[in-house]
């Protein structure tokens, strides 16, 4: 869409500050509809949330298994764990492959109140307050300012902290 206007004197001054506040009242709600849609499903990092599912459902199919987790229940449930900040998605399939339900996920930090972050320089360390405060293993924490190693650091943290929800060891760090 674009407006043209000659100028004819001093109103036309005034008549393109109109033109352009009528545009943008145009434009506005077309940009506002194409923005990115909220989740469906919104989850707490290291939290879980039931959702309940259409019947037939036999697989679940994870978009980023590095920012949520799913699992079929008997009952008909399903079960989403966040596991890093983001957004994914879940898709539910019959047993010939049929999606039965698709739905975005979204994983957020938990509520400030909850979390105190200590900053020693340019290394954040977290904290969960309530009542006292104790260390709280964050995806973010302790990231090095080289931005070459920032991703590996990032797998490495999300890696652990599922590894170690499981059960498992952390893996060893080549670095002294």
């Amino acid at each position: 869409m674009a407006f043209f206007i000659e100028d004819r004197g001093p109103a036309s001054g005034s008549a393109r500050c109109i033109l352009a506040f009528l545009g943008t009242l145009l434009v506005a709600p077309l940009a506002a509809s194409t923005s990115v849609a909220a989740a469906d499903i919104g989850v707490t990092i290291d939290q879980a949330r039931l959702v309940k599912l259409p019947e037939r459902v036999s697989t679940l199919v994870i978009g980023n298994p590095l920012i949520a987790d799913a699992a079929v229940q008997a009952g008909g449930l399903m079960v989403i764990t966040g596991k890093g900040y983001g957004v994914t998605n879940v898709i539910a399939l019959d047993r010939g492959g049929v999606v039965l339900m698709e739905k975005t996920i979204e994983v957020v930090p938990p509520p400030r109140d909850e979390l105190v972050a200590v900053y020693r320089g340019a290394l954040r360390e977290t904290y969960t307050c309530s009542p006292t405060c104790e260390p709280r293993i964050m995806p973010g924490d302790g990231m090095p300012r080289d931005t070459e190693k920032y991703f590996d650091t990032i797998i490495g943290q999300t890696t652990n902290r599922s590894g170690l929800a499981q059960g498992n060891a952390p893996a060893k760090s080549d670095s002294k």
